[in-house]
């Protein structure tokens, strides 16, 4: 373990003490230096290192005396990583001549793919995520004859449903009648928020309201629209410079669904009706029909059998899922529970995706951080390269919130530095920085009052809960500060469709409301107009380098550069004045709760307008 005074002695953070910053490529060769105080003694130093896929075979390196740095010794030394990708998990060792030693560590490196090349987009633009039953939909549909039993508010501000059915069960499927050409309507709004990524929750035939339950992945959901509304959106949105990203849910699929076709809707024989089915090894029973692995245990979401040459055919395949979809427009695919699908799956989807689009981005579900993430007891390859190009960025989510509700910005430049470490630079800047999507509580409920109301945690009172002005108020505040934070950080700021509208709710279904037209907050709209306008303008918000300044209790302030051009973000969380440092010396007073800008004229920082 590391102490306090060895902190002193080695920070892998610290480019005089590791070269290259944060993960190697394949080949590289990484410069480990320690500085200990003189008075200690040493004459010898150590790197050991595990090479976790290479078996956990372990190594050691040399790390000669290299001279005196002011009042410390300098060891240093080389370690070759050769061919190998995968994790390295390191230690450094100092001994005495009497024999006695101090260990520093243990520390991880990560060694991806050499000359991975990830588009750069993704990253760079802002991400308007879409539940697509809730945004837009121009007139009440008819579900007659489609698949579920499903039915349709004839109101748009109805409460979703929520009571479990006679047989305590919630069965989503209650529909709003959102669709494709709705949200290519709402296009040009999207554009005003500065967005440049859309990113569709499931748009395939399904029983349920989100879709997470495939019915027909090579049909678009008759609500919804058909694939000619979906080439028509995919046009539309790249005339506008945007693309468009799809939710690839492949881990599993609907028990209502041609491929498992549990209540005999369709009429082609699924594997819960006859084991001379085509699809009946996609699945994975132990007592067929009836027991079969599910997600999670739902009954209504089995497992799809990731061994099975003949689903994998149909998913990645050249006349498959990924590249059929990607040929209609589409321009990524974000990965549903990445953490459930084999490596070998994800990398048979990246390589698809990329044969039919070059430019084609990969996008995982992963809620921790995805470098050294262990699923099914297996240490998962996410971002080694040849899988996913970035992932849901959940710690970034975490930390955020901690900090506006209360926390450190010490916590806040932690969380950032260390999957800056962590993650391949291609990885960190494709990052999806989201406050909130479609698992969590509304954003500006959990800032007015948290994931729970006075303990209160019935489903009428969250479902008819509205906070009060003081609390509203504070909320739209804070959600101010996060989203500026989060729109000047490396990778993607991603909006969930109405928090920018100003939309409350708890968790689901009250986070999937409809969206309120004409009843927007257009305080916070235009807040996130501007905030997109400054991303898509200042390339140094997209792509520059990140320095930070202040980061001490309630403030947090870095900067972002790309040649000339510089801009500090800044918040001060807290309720009194603060002082941010400035780079060159120097310090700024910042109001309370509050954000901001401020940009390099050549001469000296200045407050940037929103």
């Amino acid at each position: 373990m590391q102490t306090e005074e060895t902190q002193q002695w080695f920070d892998p953070g610290d480019l005089q003490c590791k070269r290259p910053y944060g993960a190697a490529e394949s080949g590289q060769q990484v410069q480990f230096s320690l500085y200990p105080p003189r008075a200690e003694g040493f004459v010898r130093g150590v790197l050991t290192a595990r090479w976790e896929f290479d078996g956990g075979r372990i190594s050691e390196t040399a790390l000669p005396w290299a001279g005196i740095k002011g009042d410390r010794d300098h060891f240093t030394g080389t370690m070759d990583t050769g061919g190998y990708v995968g994790l390295v998990w390191y230690s450094l060792r100092l001994e005495r001549p009497d024999g006695s030693r101090t260990e520093v560590g243990e520390f991880q490196l990560t060694v991806y793919e050499k000359g991975e090349k990830v588009p750069s987009w993704f990253g760079e633009g802002v991400t308007y995520q879409i539940f697509p039953d809730r945004f837009r939909r121009l007139s009440a549909p008819d579900p007659t004859g489609m698949v579920g039993g499903r039915w349709v508010h004839q109101s748009w501000e109805e409460e979703p449903e929520y009571r479990p059915n006679e047989h305590g069960e919630i069965r989503n499927r209650d529909f709003f009648g959102g669709s494709l050409p709705g949200i290519t309507e709402k296009l040009p709004y999207l554009q005003s928020l500065g967005v440049e990524t859309l990113y569709l929750c499931p748009i395939f035939e399904a029983a349920e309201n989100h879709r997470y339950g495939a019915a027909d992945y090579e049909k678009i959901d008759p609500m919804l629209g058909a694939r000619e509304d979906f080439e028509a959106l995919c046009r539309k949105a790249h005339s506008l410079g945007m693309h468009v990203m799809l939710d690839g849910v492949f881990n599993h699929t609907g028990f209502v669904s041609k491929y498992f076709n549990g209540d005999g809707f369709y009429p082609g024989p699924g594997a819960g009706q006859s084991q001379e089915s085509p699809y009946y090894n996609w699945f994975c029973f132990q007592n067929w029909p009836h027991e079969y692995t599910s997600w999670w245990g739902i009954y209504s979401l089995p497992t799809t059998n990731k061994e099975s040459k003949e689903w994998l055919e149909y998913i990645t395949g050249e006349n498959g899922v990924i590249r059929s979809w990607l040929r209609a427009g589409a321009d990524g695919w974000r990965l549903d529970v990445a953490d459930e699908l084999p490596d070998f799956v994800v990398n048979a989807i990246h390589r698809a995706a990329r044969a039919e689009t070059p430019n084609a981005v990969i996008i995982g579900e992963v809620w921790e951080d995805a470098s050294h993430k262990i699923a099914y007891d297996v240490r998962r390859r996410h971002v080694l390269g040849g899988h996913c190009d970035g992932v849901m960025n959940y710690p970034l989510r975490t930390a955020l919130l901690s900090f506006l509700l209360g926390g450190g910005g010490e916590e806040l430049r932690n969380t950032v530095e260390q999957q800056r470490q962590n993650y391949p630079r291609w990885a960190f800047y494709s990052g999806m920085n989201a406050l909130g999507t479609h698992d969590t509580p509304r954003i500006l409920t959990l800032l007015g009052v948290g994931s729970d109301r006075k303990g209160d945690t019935s489903r009428d009172f969250r479902a008819h809960y509205r906070m009060n002005e003081e609390e509203r108020n504070r909320a739209v505040t804070l959600l101010k500060l996060g989203s500026l934070l989060l729109y000047a950080l490396p990778g993607s700021p991603t909006i969930y469709y109405g928090d920018e509208a100003g939309m409350e709710g708890f968790e689901d279904p009250f986070n999937r409301r409809t969206f309120p037209w004409g009843q927007e907050d257009r305080e916070l709209t235009d807040w996130f107009a501007a905030l997109g306008r400054a991303r898509k303008a200042l390339a140094s918000l997209r792509r520059g380098e990140l320095r930070w300044l202040t980061c001490e209790g309630p403030v947090v302030s870095f900067a972002r550069s790309l040649g000339e051009e510089v801009v500090i973000a800044w918040a001060n969380a807290g309720e009194m004045p603060q002082e941010m440092d400035l780079p060159g010396g120097g310090t700024e007073p910042l109001p309370p709760m509050s954000a901001g800008f401020f940009r390099w004229d050549g001469e000296q920082f200045l407050p940037m307008a929103l």
